[in-house]
């Protein structure tokens, strides 16, 4: 089973910036597409972005042009640099898969607010 460890979470003032970190586990994960999730309180989890094994981006709408998700794969790691943070993305952020698969790290907390 793959291991997801993310970081990089804070408390940041509305327009701030955050990069969180995403290490995994196991020897294919260059193979693999990759994905961030949040889910804020009282909503479902949610999908924000996804790289694709060859580099290839999507978005969701509410974080297009603001978030950019990225990916080292000789370190094992996903990124997403998230910039013009609003308090809606105050949220527990998530990476997986992508399609995600059943199994999921801590999460990394991020709170926007003044």
């Amino acid at each position: 089973q793959v291991q997801l460890v993310e970081s990089g979470g804070g408390l940041v003032q509305p327009g701030g910036s955050l990069r969180l970190s995403c290490a995994a586990s196991g020897s294919a994960f260059r193979f693999k597409a990759m994905g961030w999730y949040r889910q804020a309180p009282g909503k479902q989890r949610e999908w924000v972005a996804r790289i694709s094994s060859n580099g290839n981006t999507a978005y969701a709408d509410s974080v297009k042009g603001r978030f950019t998700i990225s990916r080292v794969n000789a370190k094992n790691t996903v990124y997403l640099q998230m910039n013009s943070l609003r308090p809606e993305d105050t949220a527990v952020y998530y990476c997986n898969e992508f399609p995600s698969r059943p199994y999921w790290g801590q999460g990394t907390q991020v709170t926007v607010s003044s």
